[in-house]
């Protein structure tokens, strides 16, 4: 997952948990007092046995008898009466507990989640750069999930386990303190084994985490570079990559399992001890007559209530230690810190002008050469200009640092005279519709994918869109028209189609500030020159500016600038830049001698 955000000093994942859903306090503190009483309540009938025992062995001399209930008859309906009211209220507080830890792992799922998800749409985009997309839905869905699971079951169970050791112990110490203490003999090396085990564990769990997030970015990745994946016949030497991660993460399993199946065998070893000795030790005081029949049997049979369960602890510890892993994994993305934060002032799209100034800007990507160096740049406001350049000199740098999907080094970025760094983040990008060279369609509609970002858009508004972009001809013609489903990615469409799309959204958005980076590569040359007429009424009293290679398409722009290395080495219009005969006119040259030569075939 890349680089950590947490150092080794942070809180234990628990208390981080327990801090997230200090909201649900008061609903956490009741699914702890349900559980509490429902296993008092559980523990209650061997306490009725007892009495019970006592009853029929010594009828006047019970202890019933002494507490002023002389008449058998009597003593046995009041036990019954407390046997159904005690096993009632068990019945009613587990319903409680069930329900509460339940529906508190939903809600604390449900939000943790989409705290989760909405965390990660405020990091830059360099944070994407450094981790791949399967090892971030890893976190947001299996993680999660895993902690779902513990709340569901495993918190009960710790306190249940506790609730028995404490009750039982007490009563113990009460009842028959000389014997008391064989029965609890077990429970220290019961829990310095359940501690020790833990520490072991929690590694393993870590790594195990950490296999899962690598299989699932494999699998997201090779869906989505399926037809790469068939062009080049690579289905076997992916189905082997996959294999070998899947293997690793079945190998990091058997490590923990390996662990956590030792525990019970082990534990219940213990437990005999203390069982047995109590079987034998206590059956030895009441043939002395130092310890009552009914309180033997309450212990034997209680003994066996304390000790067995302890065994399920390795199931919870194991269910736990999983938590605790995904605990980590998802605490430690929410505190990923944001390093570009919004700015205070909003930014009506009414009153944007469209003037952008870049002022002696320096940006490099994270460990690489600088894209953009000591780069100025004044765009007036309702002009289009244009930047070509070859592959790599900084075009596209430019526009997403214009809508800080990155944060530039050094220098300033004004629109209509203020800092973007101070203007509200939203504000900002919505003032500026952008259509990408890398086009990306929703799972869904056409018409759901042109109104994307304007979703109350009137269905009129979006044909005109669609028609601005020369888009509505191609719609009108698939199966559903604009209700026809264009797949993942968009992948039911052509290339040209997909970027047509992506011109009608923009438009549709009616930004004060367009910008169009190699927005017409994908089509044809016929595509092209309708959209660029279009363009022509489009551009008028808005600011655009626009990339490209294809110099025949920013030919009539305001302004050309040509860019090297991340600099700025020629401006003007077209005809200043082929009167200076430089790059420009070196690529006019090029360009336009290969059509005459292609017009000629």
């Amino acid at each position: 997952m890349g680089r950590s955000t947490t150092s080794d000093s942070a809180p234990h994942p628990f208390v981080r948990l327990f801090r997230y859903s200090r909201k649900h306090r008061q609903q956490v503190w009741a699914a702890i007092a349900c559980s509490i009483l429902n296993k008092v309540f559980d523990l209650a009938p061997p306490v009725l046995i007892g009495l019970a025992v006592d009853v029929v062995v010594n009828r006047k001399n019970s202890l019933l008898a002494n507490w002023g209930i002389p008449d058998l008859t009597l003593q046995l309906l009041v036990l019954s009466i407390l046997t159904f009211v005690v096993w009632g209220l068990e019945s009613v507080f587990q319903y409680a507990y069930d329900r509460l830890w339940r529906n508190l792992a939903q809600t604390v799922q449900h939000e943790l989640r989409l705290d989760a998800y909405m965390h990660l749409q405020e990091l830059e985009m360099g944070f994407f750069e450094e981790r791949s997309t399967g090892g971030l839905l890893a976190i947001l869905n299996d993680d999660i999930n895993q902690l779902e699971r513990f709340l569901d079951h495993g918190a009960n169970e710790v306190l249940q386990v506790t609730t028995t050791v404490l009750v039982i112990g007490a009563a113990f110490f009460v009842l028959a303190p000389s014997v008391a203490w064989l029965a609890m003999l077990p429970m220290p090396f019961i829990l310095w084994g359940s501690f020790a085990f833990q520490r072991r564990l929690a590694p393993r769990y870590a790594d195990v985490r950490e296999q899962a997030s690598l299989v699932n970015s494999r699998l997201a990745n090779n869906l989505t570079g399926i037809a790469t994946i068939k062009s080049f016949t690579a289905e076997d030497y992916e189905r082997d990559r996959v294999a070998g991660d899947s293997e690793a993460y079945r190998r990091s399993n058997r490590r923990a399992i390996a662990m956590s199946a030792a525990f019970v065998p082990l534990i219940r070893m213990v437990i005999l001890v203390g069982f047995t000795a109590t079987l034998f030790l206590g059956g030895q005081e009441v043939l002395n007559g130092r310890l009552a029949v009914g309180t033997y049997s309450f212990m034997v049979f209680i003994t066996q209530r304390l000790l067995w369960p302890l065994t399920s602890l390795g199931q919870t510890l194991d269910q736990y230690q999983r938590a605790m892993a995904s605990t980590n994994r998802v605490m430690n993305l929410l505190d990923t810190p944001i390093a570009i934060r919004t700015g205070t002032t909003s930014l009506p799209m009414a009153q944007v002008q469209g003037a952008i100034e870049l002022k002696d800007i320096t940006f490099a990507y994270t460990n690489r050469a600088p894209a953009i160096e000591h780069l100025s740049l004044s765009i007036p406001a309702g002009k289009t200009i244009a930047i070509v350049g070859s592959t790599g000199s900084g075009k596209s740098t430019l526009v997403k640092l214009l809508l800080r999907f990155y944060e530039i080094q050094s220098g300033q970025i004004t629109l209509d005279g203020t800092d973007i760094r101070e203007l509200n983040l939203r504000d900002l990008r919505r003032c500026i519709g952008w259509v990408s060279q890398d086009v990306f369609l929703f799972h869904g509609t056409v018409a759901e994918n042109i109104a994307y970002g304007s979703f109350d858009a009137a269905p009129t508004d979006i044909v005109h869109a669609a028609k601005l972009a020369e888009a509505h001809e191609f719609i009108t013609q698939l199966p559903n028209g604009y209700d026809t489903i264009v797949g993942e990615r968009g992948q039911k469409l052509s290339g040209g189609q997909r970027q047509r799309l992506a011109i009608s959204r923009a438009l549709l958005k009616d930004p004060p500030i367009l910008i169009l980076d190699e927005a017409t590569s994908a089509v044809d040359n016929e595509t092209e020159a309708a959209i660029q007429k279009s363009l022509e009424y489009i551009t008028q009293n808005r600011t655009t500016i626009a990339i490209a290679h294809r110099l025949s398409t920013i030919r009539h722009a305001d302004r050309i600038y040509v860019m090297e290395y991340g600099k700025l080495v020629e401006q003007g219009t077209h005809s200043e830049l082929l009167a200076q005969n430089g790059i420009y006119a070196n690529l006019w040259r090029i360009q336009s001698g290969e059509r005459l030569q292609l017009e000629s075939k």
